[in-house]
């Protein structure tokens, strides 16, 4: 019986070779060979498109293993996979970088009024804009303490000497963290944060995490930055806060809508930042979603389950 992997996504020779060479004897269609007919017929899936639910869920399917091609799944009903024994896979971690530097970017334009004196530069406005902040020895929060959320840790503790607190499901302990929470005790962190971070990603747990309470435990020169999932923010409660200044400001890569639509009000805020959903953006996404992949193909060919970002029936990593 031939043993096939699909490979959804375009990629190039050199990582096609290097999937090849890890898998002797194994068939690897890519590109316009990777049909509904193959994908029913391979083993291991890797990526998605529109409409494949249909092939890797049919009765004759063989696939027993999809490896997502980004971060999140939850364009996917997980129970369904799971129920069918098909291991799922996310590539949770080939953002930090990018994300992380974005972070920073928005984190920065707040401090140092990059965002006003960009407008300023438009109207030919010469103006000081009050600024007197920095961000060296301020507090961090970091709500969703994964591969992202440590990066961004690091930096703010190596960069900028800054105190570090985070919140994780586990609670467990990260290296650049000074003091962890459990996701219990986010309003008993907040009050503490100069900045907030949410890295947080989309689950029935974690809809509207920051709400009308949450944003009303923050500091009012509080600066939040989203990058992880709209449905994380009760858009309204953080709308109603900008507008009452119960926080400065917000930097918003994800929303609850997406698009955002061109008449919404967060587009017109003076202390909102606005980018479209495009922090994981990288030349290399493809080599560290490859990476990712090998590690948890190597662990199945020696016949164990992938356990890199292995996924349960909530969405939550194992």
């Amino acid at each position: 019986m031939i043993r096939t992997i699909a490979i959804i996504p375009k990629l190039k020779e050199p990582e096609l070779n290097r999937i090849r060479e890890a898998a002797p004897g194994w068939t690897v269609l890519a590109g316009t060979e990777a049909t509904d007919d193959a994908v029913r017929e391979a083993e291991i899936v890797v990526g998605w498109r529109d409409g494949l639910e249909s092939a890797v869920l049919s009765e004759t399917s063989r696939v027993r293993w999809l490896q997502s091609w980004s971060a999140g799944m939850d364009h996917l009903e997980i129970d369904r996979y799971l129920e069918r024994g098909i291991e799922l896979t996310s590539a949770n971690g080939v953002h930090a970088y990018p994300i992380s530097e974005t972070v920073f970017a928005m984190l920065l334009a707040f401090t140092r009024k990059i965002d006003v004196y960009i407008r300023n530069q438009q109207h030919r406005k010469w103006d000081h804009a009050g600024l007197k902040s920095e961000m060296h020895g301020k507090t961090i929060g970091i709500i969703g303490v994964g591969a992202i959320g440590e990066e961004t840790a690091r930096i703010a503790k190596a960069a900028f000497g800054m105190r570090v607190l985070g919140v994780r499901r586990s609670g467990a302990p990260s290296p650049a963290v000074d003091e962890m929470f459990a996701v219990e005790r986010l309003l008993d962190m907040l009050p503490s944060c100069d900045y907030v971070v949410a890295v947080v990603p989309s689950t029935s747990e974690s809809k509207h995490l920051f709400d009308a309470r949450a944003f009303a435990a923050m500091k009012e020169t509080a600066f939040f930055v989203n990058v992880g999932r709209g449905s994380v923010v009760d858009t309204q409660a953080l709308i109603d806060a900008l507008n009452a200044g119960r926080i400065a400001g917000a930097g918003l890569d994800v929303f609850e809508e997406e698009p955002l639509p061109a008449d919404h009000p967060l587009w017109a805020m003076d202390n909102v930042i606005v980018t479209p959903h495009t922090a994981g953006s990288t030349e290399r996404y493809a080599e560290r979603a490859v990476d990712i992949f090998l590690r948890n193909l190597e662990m199945v060919l020696d016949g164990r389950p992938p356990a890199i970002n292995r996924l349960d029936a909530q969405g939550k990593r194992y």
